[in-house]
């Protein structure tokens, strides 16, 4: 994979826009346990009162308050509330908001900051429990001596009716800081959050006492809560849209990029490459490997950037609303990595295999529906079909083993997400009881230990096609990096002009990569223009490896060929190419019409030009039998034509190129002797200035040739006219009279 990387550049800009939108799209996700803690904390159990600051207090409230503040704390508290009376200028806006207004003067709270409110709230807090826990105290005469000892008197000695925070006013500064410090220490063991919860109550009934409605406060806050998480719901929705339109575009463009990169990465390879890359495996390549990598890219933009974030940021809020339960977290995470990495070990293998055995099964497919007739011919479906399913069943029982590993992890994944959901309650419901922890916070930290499980669930469906792709991603890139063994010069050459199309070969010797011998030893000879030079000889003596050097299919391992005094290698093999028509041994037609068969010669060629074609080669007749003429479809590889007329096709479409030079790879062969004759009869007429070379086995399509050359075993036995062949070559003699009588050769 990371050799493909590369070819992701073009998609950056797509790739970091994907990145933010998945950041904003987790920060939505996260958001949304706060906002349900606040609910569960702030709108059914505080009913709305959001914390111990409230947003009046009458000043009577106000003074008890003070009186349980260091000096500091008071001066700084009362700097945050402005004094509000009938003499205000805004009495008449503020008496409709707090109706006690008329009766006495109302501290309103100041606009602060989040920094002032978190000092402020534990302040008005402890003052706000230690008012409302005397006047609970007075309220039940039993417990009063039990705060003698924090106040400095008994209470249950007061005379009833006695104003107990007047006396408290008129203590001395040190007294009063001794009982707020008595104070403070009951308080210091339920901690911040406890001591706003706990204040709530007193602070509710202020508002109260001020007229505020306070049975609105909670449905009011509730609302308001619930739209702001519809809003981030709504948010978080249109992130992950967004992300999987671009997600699915980048992998979708790559997709088409690699497939036009090895598409034409292919076409420049040679044959020597073509050795290396099978047909079939280079068709998986192109299709299979490389939706595996547009799988794996969707999953990558959506899963992989959105999973470490999810699964950091849900730590880091989980442990801010506890961080008592923190090792819930870290064994729920410890267990996660511990099955992944198991699963991982035990498939990885088999995913390095399945890609070799779908290129199995597309062989044998490819070689069942490519030679069917020669399967039916010789009775051979029932070992075809055993073929196959050897094929078939290896591939799936291997499919089979990897999905059968793969399938526990969903059921092990919701296992240990529900473990960790109870063993929450069941820790979570003791802190509770214990006044250590709201039901809020816990419920927040159960909802982010499942979005930390899920963003290892989304990890761990990544490591499922992470491997295959893996693989494929390497075989892609295989292709890509192999460089073709023939190349174009640096700095190339140009044919000189008059171009004659000359083909001469000096000293050429030919291996093929990785053979042990040459095939070809110390080949020369010279083709000339207006003439026909033939190449005869035995099965496997060289005449097709000769030709094929001629267009560079391959290169010659030593000496070389000219093209007109050019070495071929010194020129780019386009422009030798456009010099030379191919006919090969193997007409090979394309899927289309007869015409655009013929174009392949020259796109801009006129039906003119096409009929001349057609006629020399002899293939207008049965064009003309057809309905459609030279539209009539060509099925693939020419399925719906004979051999002869794939044959005269071919050749047509070589003509079509007037080319200079001609090679006839053995493509009269599918001929009977009458259209053989006919064709190069007209061949010499029409194309007669041209360098014509021809590879063949029969004696009599070679007999007029100017030249012939003779090949036994890659080397050249014998080379002149048919005449002095008869004479002198051994070889010849043998092949010419093993068709054609005495009589026929004279």
């Amino acid at each position: 994979m990371l050799r493909l990387i590369k070819y992701l550049k073009p998609y950056t800009f797509l790739i970091l826009l994907v990145i933010a939108l998945l950041f904003v799209q987790a920060n939505a996700d996260l958001a949304l346990p706060d906002y349900m803690s606040d609910i569960v904390n702030v709108g059914i159990q505080q009913s709305g009162v959001a914390n111990a600051i409230p947003v009046a207090v009458r000043k009577t409230e106000m003074d008890k308050l003070t009186l349980f503040m260091s000096a500091a704390d008071k001066t700084r508290a009362l700097s945050d509330y402005t004094l509000v009376d009938q003499n205000s200028p805004d009495y008449a806006t503020r008496v409709t908001l707090y109706p006690g207004l008329a009766q006495e003067a109302v501290y309103v709270l100041n606009k602060i900051d989040s920094a002032e409110t978190t000092w402020l709230n534990p302040v008005m807090g402890k003052a706000f429990l230690a008012v409302s826990g005397i006047q609970q105290v007075l309220a039940n005469p039993s417990q009063a001596a039990g705060m003698a000892s924090g106040m400095g008197f008994d209470l249950s000695k007061l005379p009833p009716g006695t104003d107990i925070f007047a006396i408290l006013a008129k203590l001395p500064a040190a007294q009063l800081t001794q009982m707020s410090s008595t104070f403070a220490a009951k308080f210091a063991a339920l901690g911040d959050k406890m001591i706003i919860q706990a204040a709530v109550t007193p602070v509710k009934a202020e508002y109260a006492a001020l007229g505020i409605d306070t049975g609105k406060l909670s449905s009011n806050y509730i609302l308001r809560i619930g739209l702001l998480m519809l809003l981030v719901t709504l948010l978080s929705g249109a992130c992950t849209i967004t992300v999987g339109f671009l997600a699915a575009r980048t992998a979708a463009g790559l997709a088409r990029d690699l497939r036009r990169y090895v598409f034409q990465r292919v076409e420049s390879f040679s044959s020597t490459e073509f050795d290396k890359f099978s047909t079939a495996s280079l068709i998986t390549r192109s299709t299979n490997d490389i939706t595996q990598i547009q799988m794996v890219v969707i999953m990558m933009m959506r899963m992989v950037f959105y999973a470490p974030i999810i699964g950091v940021g849900g730590v880091i809020r989980a442990l801010a609303k506890s961080t008592s339960m923190w090792w819930i977290i870290a064994l729920a995470v410890i267990v996660l990595l511990g099955l992944i990495l198991t699963v991982f070990t035990i498939a990885l293998p088999k995913f390095k295999i399945i890609q070799s055995l779908i290129d199995r099964l597309n062989l044998v497919t490819r070689e069942n529906l490519s030679g069917m007739m020669v399967i039916r011919a010789f009775n051979m479906q029932t070992f075809e079909e055993t073929r196959f399913d050897a094929a078939n069943k290896n591939l799936t029982s291997t499919n089979l083993f990897v999905n059968r590993v793969m399938v526990i992890m969903m059921p092990m994944m919701m296992m240990i997400m529900n473990g960790v959901t109870l063993l929450i309650i069941w820790v979570g419901a003791h802190q509770v009881a214990q006044s250590s922890m709201q039901v809020g916070d816990m419920i927040a930290f159960m909802q982010y230990a499942i979005q930390i499980v899920f963003s290892f669930l989304m990890l761990a469906m990544m490591f499922i096609i992470l491997p295959r792709a893996a693989v494929s991603g390497d075989r892609i890139a295989d292709v890509l990096e192999t460089q073709p063994s023939i190349r174009d010069p640096q700095a190339p050459q140009q044919f000189g002009e008059p171009f004659k199309g000359t083909v001469e070969f000096r000293n050429v010797s030919f291996r093929y990569p990785g053979a042990e011998e040459d095939v070809l030893h110390s080949i020369n000879f010279t083709a000339q223009p207006g003439q026909t030079t033939a190449l005869i000889g035995t099965t496997g003596s060289g005449k097709s490896t000769i030709v094929s050097l001629i267009p560079r299919f391959y290169d010659v391992t030593g000496g070389a060929v000219y093209l007109d005094g050019t070495d071929i290698r010194e020129v780019t093999q386009h422009d030798l190419r456009t010099k030379i028509g191919y006919i090969p041994q193997k007409g090979m037609l394309f899927s289309g019409t007869i015409e655009s068969n013929l174009l392949y010669g020259d796109e801009h060629a006129s039906d003119t030009e096409l009929k001349l074609a057609a006629d020399i080669s002899q293939a207008t007749e049965f064009i003309s039998a057809k309905p459609e003429g030279m539209q009539t479809e060509v099925a693939q590889g020419g399925m719906n034509v004979s051999g002869g007329q794939k044959q005269r096709l071919a050749i047509a479409r070589a003509l079509v190129k007037k080319a200079p030079v001609y090679i006839f790879d053995d493509s009269f062969s599918a001929l009977d002797f009458k259209t053989d004759a006919a064709l190069r009869q007209s061949l010499k007429e029409h194309i007669g200035s041209s360098t014509m070379i021809i590879v063949t086995q029969r004696i009599a399509t070679i007999k007029n040739a100017e030249q012939i050359i003779v090949l036994d075993e890659g080397k050249i036995v014998g080379k002149g006219s048919h005449k002095e062949l008869m004479q002198d070559c051994e070889v010849y003699r043998g092949i010419a009279l093993s068709q054609l009588s005495k009589e026929e050769l004279a």
